[in-house]
């Protein structure tokens, strides 16, 4: 098994970031070591391009988010940890798949429609098409399956139809008749559901890094007062917790409390109310901010450390570039051969 995936270098890394992709990320990597298995994950610095960006900020949060996965869990002795601009067979697949990916494929797809808006003739030809690049990012190391979510399905699927159209087109099979396919077809995974983290301060916004209140999240550096004060002055009604899962409908606020609970203790959202049910949040409010900084404290202090050693940060990144890009040319070299590219 070969497992890929990437995740954008964003900064000011909050909670809903790590019970989203990265915890799943670290029980991924550990389970697929144990069954000898192989896990690349990459910081996906050349999708981040496709939008309007800050040059100085992507660099800065490359490292910040190098330091995250790595304080988060990311062993880079278990994983290969990389960004993409430094295994430039990434772009160079990309291009090698234009010729097969159709324009009809990428016009279908969701988030192209939801990100362009009204503006589609304003946006870059980089965010149209940065789905050929998500297929590159894994067929190019020959993932077997790929962590999706429910609104990266739809570009797995696109994946897999790139890689079919390749191989029926320029893969037709050995001379004794038996396949010799060029990419492998990913299969998804789909993560245990992970706890939809919303906004502190309004229960229907998911928590994000772009709110301008920053008491509507919990950073991955809020030391433990900060931490505490945060939880104690989150939004929520003056009814008591319920005892059922089914009194927290419409409550949206009380909800997201309880579901944040639930995921740091690993535990249900009933269970959790089986014990604070009837209670207030006066006496819930506490137990859950001790749980948080419990339970964030060791990886506080660890990105803390981290995220101020560039020097180590960039010999992580560097080491797992080096084995991705062993790693992806034996691919790239195949892809440019059945194309009948002469290098």
């Amino acid at each position: 098994m070969r497992i890929v995936s990437g995740i954008q270098p964003t900064g000011n890394l909050h909670l809903g970031n790590y019970l989203g992709a990265i915890r799943n990320w670290v029980r991924m990597q550990d389970e697929v070591a144990a069954g000898g298995g192989q896990s690349l994950y990459f910081l996906a610095d050349l999708h981040a391009i496709s939008m309007p960006h800050v040059p100085a900020e992507l660099a800065a949060n490359t490292y910040e988010m190098t330091a995250a996965l790595v304080a988060c869990g990311i062993d880079p002795d278990k994983s290969v940890l990389f960004n993409q601009t430094q295994v430039p067979a990434h772009a160079e697949l990309q291009w090698l798949l234009a010729g097969t990916a159709r324009m009809g494929w990428l016009n279908r797809m969701t988030q192209w429609k939801d990100k362009a808006g009204k503006n589609r003739e304003g946006q870059s030809v980089a965010l149209f098409t940065y789905p050929v690049l998500q297929a590159a990012d894994v067929l190019l190391y020959q993932a077997t399956h790929v962590p999706v979510g429910e609104d990266q399905k739809q570009h797995l699927e696109l994946a897999r139809d790139i890689a079919q159209k390749f191989n029926n087109d320029f893969a037709p099979g050995n001379a004794d008749g038996s396949d010799a396919p060029v990419f492998t077809l990913p299969d998804p995974i789909i993560p245990p559901e992970a706890a939809r983290i919303m906004s502190l301060r309004d229960g229907s916004s998911k928590m994000s890094k772009s709110d301008p209140s920053d008491m509507s999240r919990i950073n991955l550096t809020d030391d433990a007062d900060t931490l505490m004060n945060k939880v104690k002055k989150a939004k929520t009604d003056p009814e008591a917790l319920p005892s059922e899962k089914a009194g927290l409908e419409g409550r949206t606020e009380a909800a997201n409390l309880v579901g944040i609970y639930a995921a740091m203790a690993g535990s249900t959202v009933e269970a959790v109310l089986a014990e604070f049910g009837g209670q207030g949040f006066g006496k819930f409010k506490p137990a859950l901010g001790e749980l948080l900084v419990e339970s964030l404290a060791p990886i506080n202090a660890r990105f803390v450390e981290l995220r101020q050693d560039r020097a180590a940060l960039g010999q992580i990144l560097a080491k797992g570039a080096d084995k991705a890009r062993t790693l992806a040319a034996p691919t790239l070299a195949r892809t440019y051969e059945a194309l009948g590219l002469v290098r």
